[in-house]
């Protein structure tokens, strides 16, 4: 039997709030060691994203994803201006392509204020059309606090603080296998070099792989894992110049928050996601959705042009209530209580607005988990 390998901390996962979840477990100063599939961190969910700094508008007040959204917020522009993360806070419309969805935008703004969001407000169309004369609608709500990162930076800058605190980052470890002991979790671990890791706290961040890696785990009761359903969002960039300075959203469906408008740093323009329920992970872009989104689109933007979308990426967002439930649901956080073992923590479902809330919900685990 080979050495087994002891050690205080396993992060399972190197996305961007496994890296947050390392990089907080580290500067409280836990022996960190991050263990990562793929040749790289942050290369899946992280990578295929809006890079959208939420405000937290959307989520049911109380919910983890609308206090760590607005939390995660505030500590994300502190970090990136104290980091020199480039970022911007540009705004976001949400737009009422029908007087039907102006009162949709009135309840939305009662929801932002009880989450906490105290710097939106209703603008008439003529005032949109003012601050943004290309976009038309009947009314929106402004989101001042939403912006945009360059998530890769981010990603960077939280692993250079794992390290700097003295924690590692092995890439190309996938977890096989595992077992709950009584007081520790021993993992298989694959590679180059495979190993038998025994470890005082695992914590799950595996986003996508999240519900394999618990159901590999001999001892842990299933009972404890939410549902799991997939949603494939695909994103399409625009040929020309960005027609609005702000991130344009419509009234949000089902699962998603319709097909906006999105800005990267440079100003170049994307739409996406739409939603399609799927069964099993594939990252191809079929160019006929384009058709949905010309549509879609042209709500608040009539003017796009023929032939200007071009098939960009596609994302997978790992859900805990499917279709048939109304698409939405919760981040769910398991410290030891909820997963039943003294060393295991587990999060299910981290999709949007993960990215803005990762330095929050690794507080929250950090806490679960000490």
């Amino acid at each position: 039997m080979s050495e087994i390998l002891t050690l205080d901390c396993v992060i399972v996962g190197g996305g961007v709030v496994g890296l947050a979840i390392a990089r907080e477990l580290a500067v409280a100063g836990r022996e960190v060691v991050l263990l990562e599939t793929e040749p790289m961190t942050g290369s899946i969910t992280s990578a295929r994203n809006s890079e959208v700094i939420h405000a937290g508008l959307y989520y049911p007040t109380g919910s983890l994803k609308a206090e760590l959204c607005v939390a995660g917020k505030h500590r994300l522009y502190d970090y990136c201006r104290e980091r020199d993360i480039p970022h911007r806070r540009c705004g976001k419309l949400v737009v009422a392509s029908s007087e039907a969805e102006v009162g949709y935008l009135e309840k939305l703004l009662k929801q932002a204020e009880a989450n906490g969001v105290d710097d939106c407000y209703l603008s008439d169309a003529a005032e949109l059309a003012r601050m943004e004369p290309r976009i038309r609608g009947y009314a929106a709500l402004v989101s001042s606090s939403t912006g945009i990162i360059d998530s890769h930076r981010l990603m960077e800058a939280y692993a250079a603080d794992i390290e700097a605190h003295g924690g590692a980052i092995v890439l190309n470890s996938p977890v096989l296998a595992g077992e709950l002991l009584n007081d520790a979790v021993r993992l298989s671990v694959g590679g180059r070099d495979p190993v038998e890791i025994e470890a005082k706290l695992v914590v799950n961040a595996a986003g996508l792989n999240a519900w394999a890696v618990s159901e590999g785990l001999t001892g842990l009761d299933s009972k404890t894992m939410p549902e799991r359903h997939y949603a494939k969002g695909c994103y399409f960039s625009l040929a020309g110049r960005a027609p609005a300075a702000r991130l344009i959203y419509p009234v949000p469906e089902p699962g998603g928050l319709g097909v906006h408008l999105t800005l990267d740093l440079a100003g170049q323009a994307r739409f996406g996601p739409d939603v399609e329920w799927v069964e099993t992970i594939d990252y191809d872009v079929d160019p006929r959705r384009a058709d949905r989104f010309y549509a879609a689109i042209r709500r608040y933007w009539p003017d796009l042009p023929d032939g200007a979308l071009q098939p960009a990426y596609s994302g997978m967002r790992p859900k805990v209530v499917g279709p048939n439930g109304g698409g939405g649901g919760d981040f769910v956080i398991q410290g030891p209580e909820a997963t039943g073992h003294p060393a295991y923590a587990a999060l299910y479902g981290i999709e949007s607005p993960g990215l803005t809330a990762s330095m929050a919900i690794a507080e929250r685990v950090a806490r679960l988990a000490l």
